[in-house]
C-alpha cells in the first residue's frame, strides 16, 4: 500500500501546466485526476481532463481506461476534504437506488476513502487535493469546465499556463505566455520581468511594472550584477501585492535563474534547495551551465562562504 498525501491547490496547477514538447497532460500515464462528488456536481463542472469515480454502495468504481500501476500522479478530490482524518461529513448517495439520508456521521471524506483504496493499486502516492474543488475552482476558476470527454488532439493543442512559483503571487513563463492577454487576465498579472532579447507588448514604458534585462541565453552571459536589482523589483511587488510574472524566450533557463536568485536572497537558502523547489514547480527548467556558475557565486554573496556542490548530478 501506498502512502496518502496531502495536494496543494498550486501543486495540483503546476502539475497541469507542465511541459516537454507538449503539455504533458498528453502522456497518458502522466496524470490521473479523479472527481469523487455526485453527478450532479461533476456534470455542472469539474477540472479539466478530471474522470468521475462512481460509486456504488461502499464501493468505488474506477474507471475502466485507468492504469493507475503506471501513473505518475493519481490526484482525487472531492468537494472540500481538507483532512486526512476522520470528520463529520453528510453521506451523498444520490447514485445508488437504495439511498436513505442517514444524515451526519463520523466518517472519512469521501476523496480519502477513495484514495485508500487507489492504494492499494498505484505504485506511487495517492494525493488529495487540500480542499477540494471549491478550493481550487475558487483560485483558478479557468480550468473549470464541463467537459468530459478529450480528445488526442485536444491535448495536444492545450496551452499551459505560466506555472506558480509563490502562490498568487509569482508566476514563471516564457515569452508566449507573457504576450497573452487572457494568461494576463486570468492570473491577474500587474507585473512582469522579461529576462530576454524580446520586447513584449505588455507594460511597455512603464518602468514601475516592466524590468526588462536584455541578455542572450548563452555560457558567457552575465546575470550576477543584475540579481540585486531584480530582487528589489521582486520585493517592492510583494509589498505592493501585485501579481508578477518572470519570463524568458522559453521560460527554462534565464527566467529560472532569476527565480532561483530571488529565492535564495529571500529564504537565505542555499542553492541546492531553491534549486529543488523551482524544479519541482517547473520540471524541464534547465539554466545554462554559465548561469548555474553565477548562482554559485550568488550563493557566496548570499550566504558567505557555504559553496554548493555543482558537480551533484541534479544540476
Amino acid at each position: 500500500m501506498t502512502d496518502l498525501v496531502f495536494c496543494e491547490p498550486t501543486e495540483l496547477y503546476n502539475i497541469l501546466n507542465q511541459v516537454s514538447k507538449l503539455s504533458r497532460l498528453t502522456e497518458p500515464n502522466y496524470l490521473c485526476l479523479l472527481d469523487v462528488r455526485s453527478r450532479r456536481e461533476y456534470d455542472e463542472s469539474h477540472v479539466i481532463t478530471a474522470l468521475r469515480v462512481k460509486k456504488k454502495g461502499k464501493e468505488y468504481l474506477i474507471p475502466e481506461s485507468v492504469d493507475l500501476e503506471c501513473v505518475k500522479y493519481c490526484v482525487v478530490y472531492d468537494s472540500n476534504t481538507s483532512t486526512l482524518e476522520m470528520t463529520l461529513v453528510n453521506r451523498d448517495l444520490e447514485d445508488d437506488d437504495d439511498y436513505e439520508d442517514p444524515g451526519p456521521e463520523m466518517a472519512l471524506g469521501p476523496a480519502v476513502e477513495c484514495g485508500k483504496m487507489l492504494s492499494d493499486l498505484t505504485g506511487n502516492p495517492v494525493h488529495i487535493l487540500k480542499g477540494g474543488y471549491e478550493r481550487f475552482s475558487g483560485l483558478y476558476h479557468f480550468f473549470r469546465t464541463q467537459k468530459i470527454i478529450w480528445m488526442p488532439q485536444e491535448l495536444d493543442a492545450f496551452q499551459p499556463y505560466p506555472v506558480e512559483i509563490i502562490p498568487g503571487k509569482i508566476f514563471l513563463g516564457n515569452f508566449s505566455q507573457a504576450c497573452d492577454p487572457q494568461v494576463q487576465k486570468d492570473l491577474k498579472i500587474k507585473a512582469h520581468i522579461n529576462i530576454s532579447m524580446e520586447v513584449g507588448p505588455f507594460f511597455a514604458g512603464d518602468p514601475d511594472n516592466l524590468l526588462h534585462i536584455q541578455i542572450e541565453d548563452t555560457s558567457d552571459t552575465k546575470i550576477i550584477p543584475f540579481l540585486r536589482h531584480l530582487c528589489h523589483f521582486i520585493e517592492i511587488h510583494l509589498e505592493l501585492g501585485s501579481v508578477l510574472l518572470v519570463f524568458s524566450t522559453r521560460g527554462i533557463s534565464r527566467s529560472c535563474a532569476v527565480i532561483v536568485a530571488f529565492l535564495m536572497h529571500q529564504n537565505e537558502e542555499t542553492l541546492k534547495r531553491s534549486w529543488a523547489y523551482v524544479k519541482k514547480c517547473k520540471n524541464n527548467m534547465r539554466p545554462n551551465w554559465g548561469l548555474v556558475t553565477q548562482l554559485l557565486e550568488w550563493e557566496k554573496i548570499v550566504l558567505g562562504d557555504f559553496v554548493t556542490d555543482i558537480s551533484d548530478p541534479m544540476y
